[in-house]
């Protein structure tokens, strides 16, 4: 991969292209979201992260003859048998809510109250494919565990951040600037993963 590369980023979220922009620029990789080249969203009917990623990438490439980066995020509860999961963007829409962050952390502080155990884990999958057929994509995980509180502190970051508490860090996602997060969160990791894994198979 040539320096200043663009990629097209499979996703319309704000909050994920500035968390992936300010990362990979340092690679020389220009990001290009997927709404300014008009490629219509994907469809994600899988129950597993890697399977959505995969499919939103080779999605995106094919409409814009790029490479793409697709991710597959969440927010998995152990109490709760692993959900939001690979629903945690459309968690309230799933019972008759509205689609926002706001409603989501309402269902799941709701669904929380009674529990003693709020453990959680970020999980973002992240998938980097060359073509639309690329037989082999880059994939990388990356996790980021803490618990969830039932008040929301911080104003930083965006769906679940408020509600989600580092015991290390003894701060919420929402609560650490966005230099911090962008070196200690689940995106984070698996990002560096995949620099990783381009560097060793593209040269970057």
């Amino acid at each position: 991969m040539v320096p200043h590369s663009r990629v097209v980023l499979a996703s319309n979220n704000s909050g994920k292209l500035k968390e992936f922009s300010a990362i990979l620029e340092r690679a020389g990789i220009t990001m290009v979201p997927q709404g300014w080249l008009s490629i219509p969203t994907a469809a994600e009917p899988f129950p597993t992260f890697v399977e959505n990623a995969l499919a939103k990438a080779r999605h995106a490439s094919a409409h814009a003859k790029l490479p793409a980066l697709a991710d597959d995020s969440g927010l998995c509860v152990r109490s709760l048998n692993g959900a939001p999961g690979v629903h945690s963007a459309r968690y309230a829409v799933l019972a008759g809510g509205e689609k926002s962050d706001a409603a989501n952390n309402r269902r799941l502080v709701g669904a929380l109250r009674d529990h003693e155990d709020r453990s959680a884990v970020y999980v973002a999958v992240l998938v980097y494919v060359r073509a639309a057929d690329d037989p082999l994509p880059l994939i990388a995980q990356g996790t980021w565990h803490g618990e969830i509180v039932l008040e929301p502190r911080g104003t930083h970051g965006f769906g679940y951040d408020p509600y989600f508490y580092v015991p290390d860090l003894g701060r919420t996602a929402a609560e650490l600037d966005p230099a911090e997060k962008n070196r200690v969160s689940h995106r984070a990791r698996a990002l560096r993963l995949l620099l990783d894994g381009l560097r060793e198979h593209d040269g970057v």
